[in-house]
């Protein structure tokens, strides 16, 4: 089996930065795409980045230029770079893997909180 776990999630003021990792582990037999998603409070989870094999990325229009995905193949291990965070990026970040032998798989989640 494998899993994904999330860190470095927490309270950080308007304007701050935060960077979120996910690191996978188990039987790992390679990973396709890589994503984080986030669930605001009485909302739908929506996705915020995407990173595949080769490195080609996505991002949401309300997070271009202010967010960046990375991963490391060698590692197994996702990462996202949050800068000029707003209030509304408030929400649960959940890290999302696509395994070729177990499919698709998610993390618990960690909470970002941007307030002042």
């Amino acid at each position: 089996q494998v899993q994904l776990v999330e860190s470095g999630g927490g309270l950080v003021q308007p304007g701050g930065s935060l960077r979120l990792s996910c690191a996978a582990s188990g039987n790992i037999f390679g990973i396709d795409n890589m994503a984080w998603y986030r669930q605001a409070p009485g909302k739908q989870r929506d996705l915020v980045a995407s990173i595949n094999g080769a490195g080609s990325t996505n991002y949401a229009d309300s997070v271009k230029g202010r967010f960046t995905i990375s991963r490391n193949n060698a590692k197994n291990t996702l990462s996202l770079q949050m800068n000029s965070l707003k209030p509304e990026d408030t929400a649960v970040y959940y890290c999302n893997a696509i395994f070729r032998i177990f499919g698709t798989r998610w993390g618990p989640g960690t909470q970002v909180t941007v307030s002042s």
